[in-house]
């Protein structure tokens, strides 16, 4: 077909799928256990600092007040949990809330 063989167009395609699917979760694992993971957690320092990145030399964006309940995800980083996009906070400052089923 078109001079190209059957077997290099099934790995043309099978590449062009993975390239699909690796864009559309922007390169984060498809996992669809952690699909139904609640993820919750609470402040348990005074003011917590939600920084840029996963540790205290990333710049801080924003902080959040002592029992301030925000919701969170499941990926954790040097002692940082990932709150979303260049937002992390210490997990050393926050304790999961109860009904949440991340670790």
């Amino acid at each position: 077909m078109f001079g190209v063989p059957v077997r290099g167009l099934i790995v043309i395609a099978v590449l062009g799928v993975a390239g699909v699917m690796y864009a559309a979760t922007g390169g984060n694992p498809m996992d669809s256990a952690k699909a139904d993971e609640i993820c919750k957690i609470t402040v348990t320092a005074d003011v917590l600092n939600v920084r840029s990145g996963p540790g205290d030399m990333q710049p801080i964006v924003a902080t959040m007040p002592r029992d301030a309940v925000t919701e969170a995800l499941p990926r954790v980083e040097d002692g940082y949990r990932m709150l979303g996009e260049r937002r992390w906070v210490s997990r050393q400052f926050t304790a999961l809330t109860s009904d949440s089923t991340c670790k």
